[in-house]
């Protein structure tokens, strides 16, 4: 039961976001440029996920999810070093290509090659990150 609702909220979420642009790299960096030529239809994705994400954290005290003992807790609401870095990296990475985890995913399938590269490159990079961070975050000697 748990599988087929995973393939079905997938599935629902790449539909969403071909049908929305999201997969669409120019129309997306079109969003982006708000000093150059803006395109603000994607505000409409931006408040279709908020809005209704909002709506569901709230309407889920006291409640049980149909295919899990518990629902997971909220994210944390500290902004740290580690959560201001990676926004910025993924932001540049956003701006840059046209494109963030769930649209490369979803467009690999009719993207062409560089929807393939910058998938490759985002495992790349996923890999990497707790090797980095280890790196990084090591107590230095004194």
């Amino acid at each position: 039961m748990r599988v087929l609702f995973s393939l079905l909220s997938g599935a629902l979420f790449g539909a969403g976001l071909f049908i929305s642009g999201m997969t669409d790299t120019s129309k997306v960096q079109g969003w982006l440029d708000i000093f150059g030529n803006w395109d603000p239809t994607l505000a409409f994705v931006l408040g279709g996920a908020i809005v209704p994400m909002f709506i569901a954290w709230r309407l889920t005290k006291g409640r049980r999810p149909v295919t899990a003992a518990q629902f997971p807790p909220q994210p944390s609401v500290e902004i740290d070093r580690r959560l201001a870095f990676g926004s910025l990296l993924f932001g540049a990475g956003w701006g840059l290509a046209g494109l963030c985890p769930g649209p490369a995913i979803a467009s690999l399938g009719y993207g062409g090659t560089f929807h393939w590269v910058f998938f490759a490159a985002m495992l790349v990079g996923m890999w990497l990150t707790p090797h980095i961070l280890r790196f990084v975050q090591r107590p230095t000697a004194a």
